[in-house]
């Protein structure tokens, strides 16, 4: 079984690795290295969107969270996918308008501060760690189930955290945002060939969504629950709507109560559009037109990879307990037919309907999407130090050369802090608390986007009074709620107040917006505000009018000639 799967990962890897290599920039410059010269096409960047957006938590994480609690996973898939939204109505076109090379970058001009724009990358560094780690926890998690053996004397777990960030970082460093763009559109091109196959082979074997959950639905739902070392029970979940009652597949309360409900999908949507590495994908457009049908591409493609993720996670919950006696394996993975960590459900389902080749399709492209992220990741922090950072601030006469070394070696750091963290977690010690060890630790990095930078991002591109202290104010605020109530809801517990804590947005973003309007309404707005505006959200008639009146107005006029005067006279 190692050796095929293996095989199958390396020739993924093999592939990706050429890309980045063929089409690496050839020229030593940040516009080339960040943005990939600003020529990315439609179906390109959205391919490349999508390989960054549908992380671990997308593909592994999103078919967890339902298999594990039925109808409240549904949430994750809606809330991902509903995300694209306001990012489509509100972000893409003024965002790729106004260009810049990152959040931080657009936030320091936009605002004229770079007060704002260093304490964006603050933020933006955070996000960014919190959303590899659990990437990292996914590849661990991968290789331990595809391969089952470590390296040099680390566990498998270890060794998948470890080899998976060191390939990534090493391709990004080389690649710049050129090459990784097009490893990203690769890559999600066999995250979906591999999710499409598995959902074909699950219906041609006589699956049916509908009847699979009302049998589901016919019992309580229950899942393991770790006792002692190695000792596990199955427990029932109490419905979070009724708690006289048991939860049930197919009826919402297995996770989240009323509020929990609505502050995930709240979080997961607000937090899209304050997503770093998401969001630079739109400075690479070359028009703010394809920045909005870039988006658009996103949505539709969002949508069948969602609706793929739920109904596979509900078909792992139905057919994994049949399939134990023909499968000795499994016993292995299960604890009366359930698996003891929702993580293994695609892994396992490819197993069973294409053998060994099969769990290496499924274990490759889990892998491919959590590396895909990393690379996504690891760029954008690289634009952030070495852009925001190194060559404005700590050597502002850098070269191009020095700039992109930076860059590069920000990749490297940021890669050896996020393996640290990700060995110091324990995934089947986590996964009784959490419905998904990886949905769940991403969430926790959308709250932090949604609530301290979406809402300044926001009223920065739609609301001319924005200062730079009402900015950082905002950001500092937001962030700030987010994280205390995090750990709040850490010592509470995740059920009652407890889920709404975990999930902070929903209370944090509305503060972090109050706050930045109020202290800049106690502020003037920059001088060139409205040249700004004009440049985010004037039609391409008003930016040529503006382009021309400039120029009349640099070029000197002509005095008029007087009559009987010739030019030499004059």
């Amino acid at each position: 079984m190692t050796s095929l799967s293996v095989a199958v990962l390396v020739v993924v890897l093999g592939l990706a690795g050429g890309v980045a290599v063929a089409i690496r920039p050839r020229r030593v410059s940040t516009v080339d290295y960040y943005l990939a010269g600003r020529r990315v096409g439609v179906a390109t960047n959205a391919s490349a969107i999508c390989g960054d957006y549908f992380s671990a938590a997308s593909f592994l994480g999103v078919a967890a969270a339902v298999y594990v609690s039925g109808l409240d996973g549904v949430w994750y898939a809606v809330g991902f996918a509903a995300g694209f939204v306001p990012v489509l109505l509100f972000v893409a076109a003024p965002l790729r308008r106004f260009g810049e090379f990152s959040i931080p970058d657009f936030l320091g001009r936009r605002l004229a501060s770079e007060r704002v724009r260093l304490v964006a990358v603050g933020v933006v560094q955070l996000i960014i760690l919190s959303y590899l780690v659990p990437q990292a926890v996914g590849s661990g998690i991968t290789w331990q189930l595809l391969v089952g053996q470590g390296i040099a004397g680390l566990s498998p777990y270890a060794t998948g955290v470890l080899i998976s960030t060191a390939a990534i970082a090493g391709l990004v460093a080389m690649g710049g945002m050129r090459g990784t763009t097009w490893t990203q559109a690769v890559q999600f091109l066999l995250l979906l060939a591999a999710v499409c196959w598995l959902a074909a082979a699950v219906l041609g074997s006589g699956f049916s969504y509908g009847g699979a959950v009302a049998d589901l639905s016919a019992e309580p739902l229950a899942n393991p629950v770790a006792e002692e070392a190695d000792q596990w029970r199955l427990a029932p979940e109490a419905n979070q709507l009724d708690e006289a009652e048991t939860a049930h597949f197919g009826e919402p309360g297995a996770r989240y109560g009323r509020l929990g409900q609505f502050a995930l999908i709240i979080t997961l949507v607000m937090g899209t559009a304050g997503l770093p590495h998401v969001m630079n994908r739109y400075f690479t457009s070359p028009t703010g037109t394809a920045a909005r049908m870039t988006t658009v591409w996103v949505l539709g493609l969002a949508g069948l990879f969602y609706a793929l993720a739920v109904m596979l996670g509900t078909a792992a919950r139905s057919m994994i307990p049949g399939a134990i006696d023909d499968h000795p394996w499994l016993a292995e993975l299960t604890v009366d037919g359930v698996l003891r960590v929702p993580e293994h459900a695609l892994p396992v389902l490819g197993r069973l309907y294409g053998g060994t080749a099969g769990l290496g399709v499924v274990a490759a492209g889990a892998l491919v999407a959590v590396m895909s992220t990393i690379a996504g990741l690891l760029l954008a922090a690289a634009a952030s130090w070495g852009h925001d950072v190194y060559e404005r601030h700590l050597n502002p006469r850098a070269s191009q050369r020095q700039a992109v070394w930076a860059g590069r070696g920000t990749v490297i750091v940021v890669a050896c802090a996020t393996a640290g963290l990700a060995l110091a977690l324990r995934p089947e010690s986590l996964s009784a608390l959490l419905p998904s060890i990886v949905a769940t630790m991403v969430t926790w990095a959308f709250a932090l986007a949604g609530s301290a930078l979406t809402p300044v991002f926001i009223l920065t591109i739609w609301w001319r009074g924005t200062t730079a202290a009402g900015a950082v104010a905002g950001m500092l605020t937001g962030g700030t709620a987010a994280v205390s109530m995090f750990v709040a809801g850490t010592l509470t517990g995740d059920r009652g107040l407890g889920e709404m804590l975990m999930t902070p947005t929903l209370v944090a973003a509305p503060v972090a917006a109050l706050v930045t309007i109020i202290v800049s309404r106690r502020g003037q707005p920059p001088a060139d505000t409205e040249a700004m505006w004009l440049t985010m959200h004037g039609t391409a008639a008003d930016r040529q009018a503006e382009r021309l009146a400039r120029l009349t107005v640099q070029r000197p006029a002509r005095r008029p000639r007087r009559r009987g005067t010739t030019d030499a006279q004059r």
